[in-house]
């Protein structure tokens, strides 16, 4: 059976779409400071979420992880080239809401992110395909190795920056103050 390439090229157009929809949208295409870095680990500063990679990047792995497994879940008869689709799609929408001045703005309410003033478009494409890498990760990992990353992810994050994906969450829908205290002390 010959193997289509149609989910993969249009997995690419999603990736495409979302990079012209933020231009758009006015993100900055990179780091104001004129340079490109692999990896950027000061989450108190301006440069956060505008480079490759920063400690917000397994978060988007980790996406990539849960939405391979509902996928594999719910939509197992679809082939997995439409499901990474799918999993595009969503973490595309994800990276253009998170760009908007309402969940901007939001974040700088209800968490530490103070001077958070969105993604560059460099920084949301690498999240995309930091999604994507966690998508084949779970695909190509047994599932007792996918949980343990994502304990293990998760767990690394959080002591490291008192942030991560569960908090993120959790600030961002229903913040509580004993969060936000615990991670402005650190």
């Amino acid at each position: 059976m010959k193997k289509s390439y149609v989910p993969y090229v249009a997995t690419l157009l999603v990736i495409v779409a979302t990079a012209a929809i933020l231009l758009w949208m006015g993100r900055i295409p990179m780091c104001k400071c004129g340079y490109i870095k692999l990896l950027h680990l000061e989450t108190m500063s301006s440069e956060n979420s505008q480079h490759i990679a920063d400690w917000y990047t397994p978060s988007h792995v980790l996406h990539g992880f849960i939405f391979y497994f509902v996928l594999w879940l719910v939509a197992r008869r679809i082939s997995l080239g439409w499901r990474l689709t799918i999993a595009t799609i969503v973490e595309a929408a994800w990276e253009i809401a998170e760009n908007t001045d309402a969940v901007i703005n939001r974040y700088r309410e209800v968490t530490i992110a103070l001077d958070y003033f969105g993604d560059s478009v460099l920084n949301s494409v690498f999240d995309i395909l930091a999604m994507i890498a966690g998508f084949y990760a779970a695909k190509l990992l047994p599932v007792w190795a996918s949980i343990a990353i994502i304990i293990f992810a998760e767990a690394f994050v959080i002591y490291m920056i008192r942030d991560g994906l569960a908090l993120n969450v959790i600030m961002l829908l229903y913040p509580l103050d004993a969060i936000r205290e615990w991670q402005a002390a650190g």
